[in-house]
């Protein structure tokens, strides 16, 4: 099981998962919190800009782009 997971900084185009760890702290975490990554919230990578940096992920319905800074952050399991 421990393959599966990865930060969502390295997840690919296309992945999917489900949040199982937010190690941001203070304002990043709150940020984080705010737009709906907690436990179990299931993310997709939908797109990649050119220098591979931000990544555009839906979370809960949302188009959200971070930095893989911030991204790497939080831990996903894989879906399979």
């Amino acid at each position: 099981m421990a393959t599966n997971l990865m930060s969502l900084a390295e997840m690919s185009v296309g992945q999917r998962g489900r949040v199982i760890y937010l190690g941001a702290k203070d304002r990043l975490r709150q940020k984080m919190l705010g737009l709906g990554l907690i436990c179990a919230t299931p993310v997709e990578v939908l797109h990649e800009s050119p220098m591979q940096d931000p990544k555009a992920y839906c979370i809960r319905g949302a188009v959200i782009a971070l930095r893989s800074e911030d991204a790497s952050q939080v831990t996903v399991e894989l879906d399979s």
